[in-house]
């Protein structure tokens, strides 16, 4: 999948005097994808188009819970993959960053980090790769530098970078780094190859988005948010190719509780030596198989969650039918659902709302709205919590709890 060069590396002359070492490095230099489309086994695949079948037998049998269960899966997505790149943060802090983020100008939220703002972003980011890239008429060069900057809102520079970066080592120079990335003047041609593979269909949809996610973490184009935007691409090329929709699958989860089998399998995809030779076949079987192993896990993950929440709706209704039971004359309960029933309906891709948010969210008057959450707070439903100066919030621990238990769940599994 490509070759190692070297190069010598100058010292900068700011380095404290340790770091100024003078020496040669070795760049990685990755093979076109669009050019010369990698020749793979055919079990790849034979197995690629099994896992779809799986992915196209979960959105055909669980559909109407994947549709209450979109927003979710795309929130504990973007949660995961901002993990694997060391942002850790509580899944209801996250909420309300994600919740400020789109309050309106004139609404004060408070209560989370910045780093949950952070994960917040790539929300946004996770949003924007699978509703605008993939519904592009092709997948471009800036529309993926588009997806950096949501994630990276806050920072002035962003797009290719313009200087040698490098993983591990030292700060001050790549000479003992673990992987050196292209240098920056061949950035152009990469990308301009990967962003035509990623609009074509050259090879099956899982297939292209497991070489998508490798290549763009060879290359590194950024100097920042590399990995939170590849893993974004899985999602764009599984969208642009109608595999999933409306939900995503929590690929990133996998990896995060398996993430020293998905450094090795990446390390491995920057094999040395010809196209179609035996390294480069070697190297790419053993990506590809992780990436689909991953994709499997991840598709059961994705039933698991639909049917949590379908269980966690009918504890719900069965909360909310007691209280009602307790407190309301059978003669007035409502015969069609309530302006709380059909804000049950919302809370998994919305566990923080306010009176106003969730009158915007259903279209009933704000009065309507504030009434139904205050019945779901009696019915031991929702919980109030000030969430700004002046801004009475309603949360719901139930929903962020079931990222918590299946971050554990999948690591038991790994360790058996």
């Amino acid at each position: 999948m490509g070759r190692y060069g070297e190069r010598v590396w100058s010292p900068n002359p700011a380095a404290p005097f340790r770091g100024r070492r003078t020496g040669v490095y070795r760049p990685y230099h990755p093979d076109l994808l669009a050019e010369s489309p990698p020749a793979l086994r055919n079990d790849l695949f034979v197995r690629a188009a099994a896992v779809e079948a799986g992915i196209r037998s979960l959105t055909g049998t669980v559909m109407a819970s994947l549709d209450q269960t979109a927003g979710f899966l795309l929130r504990s997505e973007a949660i995961a993959s901002s993990r694997i790149g060391g942002i850790q943060v509580a899944p209801q802090q996250v909420a309300l960053a994600e919740f400020a983020a789109g309050a309106g100008s004139g609404s004060v939220v408070e209560g989370f980090s910045a780093s949950a703002r952070r994960i917040a972003r790539n929300i946004a980011t996770l949003r924007r790769a699978v509703t605008d890239l993939a519904r592009a008429e092709t997948v471009t060069l800036d529309g993926i530098v588009n997806l950096q900057r949501t994630l990276l809102s806050s920072r002035p520079h962003t797009g290719l970078r313009t200087v040698q970066t490098w993983l591990g080592g030292s700060e001050w120079n790549p000479l003992d780094a673990g992987f050196v990335p292209p240098p920056p003047s061949e950035l152009a041609e990469l990308m301009a190859d990967l962003v035509t593979y990623a609009s074509g269909d050259t090879h099956p949809p899982l297939i292209q988005a497991g070489l998508i996610h490798a290549q763009f973490e060879t290359i590194q184009p950024f100097n920042d948010g590399n990995g939170r935007v590849a893993r974004t691409l899985i999602h764009t090329v599984l969208a642009r190719r109608g595999l999933v929709t409306p939900a995503v699958l929590p690929v990133s989860l996998v990896f995060m509780t398996r993430s020293d089998e998905y450094v090795t399998a990446l390390t491995a995809y920057c094999s040395e030596g010809p196209p179609g030779g035996h390294a480069a076949r070697a190297a790419l079987n053993q990506w590809l198989t992780f990436f689909l192993d991953s994709v499997v896990v991840a598709v059961e993950q994705a039933r698991t969650f639909a049917e949590e929440i379908a269980e966690l709706r009918r504890s719900w209704d069965a909360r909310l039918s007691a209280f009602r039971g307790q407190t309301i004359p059978v003669r007035n309960r409502p015969r069609e659902p309530s302006t709380s029933d059909r804000l049950l309906a919302e809370l998994p891709a919305s566990p923080v709302i306010t009176g106003a948010s969730a009158a915007d969210l259903l279209g009933v008057p704000a009065q309507a709205a504030w009434a139904a959450a205050e019945e779901l707070v009696e019915a031991g439903i929702l919980r109030r919590r000030q969430i700004g100066r002046g801004t009475t919030g309603y949360l719901t621990r139930e929903v962020s709890d079931l990222l918590t238990f299946a971050e554990r769940r999948l690591a038991s599994t790994k360790r058996q």
